[in-house]
């Protein structure tokens, strides 16, 4: 398999008429600008595809499909790739209902057959009940909920890979959660596996900022449908994104820098005893609790 994949794929706009010379001017720039979107996009996500063996010959890629920006710009990005790749994969996308999108998912689905790509509506029974059962219910259980739905979908579709639309600002945010709120140092990683090990579960957006997502579906007209959660004020995430956004302003790469940071890890410059020479033998301490520390923490 390649390190990455190319596109040379543009829109082509069918039925046209060009009535005015500013008009044809409009249309030929909207077409330069999807396709230069199409083109930075299909490049990273083929990047990722490549360097962390997200897709491999004879996949079934299933894409969950959330009705946002980012999970139908994954879609387009896998289906364009799917046509192009040196290996042989099939595609397919579902959405889960659980009683939070602001309005129906209907047009999505619409937009997403009309593309000629099989597509799987689930109302989820246990997750609808939450609503009622458990109304003031946290992020932690819906996403419990969600993640055993998505493999009984997935099971449905005879897929054994699972897409996830999560951008590098979620890997950002991510990471300094974790960081700064759990006292790990950890993110989301790009490449997992369900704990059965059936599904293999990819996050081909690693390296797209969702400002490449909102663009891009901006540019095609593709039907949006936001989450309820995503509308969120108050939140340990929201105020994370604030903190992003006011940070750019200054430093327009730091979401490049911290996942450059995320794949150059000096583990020899952290606190962690598994990974530190404390003998000065040139090897890690292979206990990360001393007699010394054993001895404090039972006192």
């Amino acid at each position: 398999m390649r390190t990455g994949y190319t596109s040379s794929y543009c829109f082509q706009f069918q039925n046209v008429t060009r009535v005015w010379n500013g008009g044809c001017r409009q249309i030929e720039l909207k077409c330069v600008q999807k396709s230069d979107l199409e083109k930075q996009i299909v490049r990273k996500v083929g990047e990722a595809i490549g360097r962390f063996r997200m897709i491999r010959e004879g996949d079934r890629v299933a894409v969950g499909v959330s009705g946002g920006k980012d999970s139908l710009t994954l879609l387009m990005a896998l289906e364009i790739l799917r046509k192009r790749a040196p290996i042989q994969f099939s595609l397919c996308a579902f959405t889960v209902e659980q009683g939070k999108f602001l309005a129906s998912i209907a047009p999505v689905g619409e937009f997403i057959q009309s593309a000629g790509i099989e597509w799987k509506y689930v109302e989820d029974g246990p997750s609808l009940n939450l609503l009622t059962e458990q109304p003031d219910h946290g992020c932690d259980v819906c996403s419990r909920f969600r993640r055993r739905a998505v493999y009984e979908i997935a099971r449905e579709l005879e897929a054994n890979v699972v897409a996830l639309g999560h951008t590098a600002d979620d890997f950002c945010e991510a990471f300094l959660r974790n960081a700064m709120f759990t006292g790990r140092v950890s993110a989301l990683p790009p490449i997992t596996w369900s704990r059965k090990r059936d599904f293999r579960l990819i996050r081909p957006l690693v390296f797209i900022p969702e400002n490449l997502t909102r663009d891009y579906t901006a540019a095609l007209g593709i039907p949006v449908i936001p989450c309820g959660c995503s509308q969120k004020t108050g939140t340990v995430r929201r105020g994370l994104r604030d903190m992003f956004a006011e940070l750019e302003r200054d430093h327009p790469y730091i979401r490049e820098t911290l996942l450059s940071a995320m794949g150059r890890v000096d583990t020899a410059r952290l606190l962690d005893t598994r990974f530190l020479d404390l003998d000065g033998n040139g090897e890690a301490e292979e206990n990360p609790q001393s007699e010394a520390l054993v001895s404090l923490l039972s006192i």
